[in-house]
């Protein structure tokens, strides 16, 4: 079998998938985004059996699964997972579609329009970039003052993706969030990320703790993998105050190096296990 790991650094993620490839005494081709050249006339990708994504840029992924899915190379993930995953509107629009409970949101495209639709959900609330990661560029707003001079920050940003409003219902989670890892049909580990600060992430100081995998964690899970478009995803999941488990995001080239020894799960093996049944034709991404 070939397979390729497009990418745009070896980070510690990828040594683990490539270990674990190792261990199959399956070679990966390592294909470097910032020296790859597509010629959209011509395939020269098709001896490949699987393209596994791993870039950091959203933009260069996403543009490179198009190409692909369209040249008719099987990938993890697909294209279609990640343009929903990858823009927040498009992932709450798609959860929203399937059923799935999410906190409330509101779109809108002007600092004034954006400013009554806050004060029409109620302080505080969470503004957000529609893409971005890595909880940068939040926004918690606590009353109108601060609504006003963020508002005004971004729009003289100018940029943009600092044009559509995406505002989120604050909740009031337990100091800590849920991620949980589904791979394929089954949701394979999910850890607590504690943080003294509303923001959990642990790329923002967040700390890694296992957490035991419930039928409702499962079910939650595996609905929001669906209703993205499946495949190799971390879901954020929220706790409210009574106890209901809200989804928040999905993400499509997930980080899960804190993950292992938390979780005791061998994540990067599995991973692996899918992206070769993918491979096979075993199972059908295209």
């Amino acid at each position: 079998m070939k397979i390729a790991m497009l990418l745009s650094r070896v980070r510690i993620e990828e040594k683990l998938l490539l270990a674990a490839f190792e261990k199959r005494g399956q070679t990966v081709e390592i294909l470097d985004d910032r020296k790859v050249v597509f010629d959209l006339h011509q395939n020269g990708w098709r001896s490949f059996n699987v393209v596994v994504e791993r870039c950091v840029n959203h933009s260069r992924a996403l543009y490179a699964l198009r190409i692909l899915n369209d040249w008719g190379i099987r990938t993890v993930n697909t294209y279609e997972v990640a343009l929903i995953c990858g823009n927040k509107l498009e992932t709450t629009s798609a959860l929203i579609r399937d059923g799935v409970p999410t906190p409330g949101c509101k779109i809108a495209f002007t600092p004034q329009s954006a400013l009554e639709a806050i004060e029409q959900m109620g302080y505080p609330v969470v503004l957000k970039p529609a893409i971005g990661s890595w909880g940068r560029l939040l926004s918690k707003i606590n009353d109108r003052e601060s609504a006003e001079a963020i508002l005004e920050h971004k729009q003289i940003l100018g940029s943009y993706h600092h044009s559509i409003f995406y505002i989120q219902e604050y909740i009031d989670k337990p100091a800590r969030d849920i991620r949980s890892f589904v791979v394929g049909d089954e949701t394979i580990a999910a850890i607590y990320r504690y943080s003294d600060h509303w923001i959990t992430n642990t790329a923002r100081g967040g700390r890694a703790a296992n957490c035991p995998v419930t039928p409702d964690i499962n079910d939650l899970s595996l609905a929001a993998a669906k209703a993205v478009g499946g495949g190799v995803v971390a879901v954020d999941l929220l706790e409210t105050q009574d106890g209901r488990l809200l989804v928040n995001e999905v993400n499509y080239t997930m980080e899960f190096r804190n993950s292992i020894d938390t979780t005791r799960v061998n994540i990067p093996d599995v991973v692996v296990d899918y992206i070769i049944k993918v491979g096979r034709g075993d199972i059908k991404v295209l």
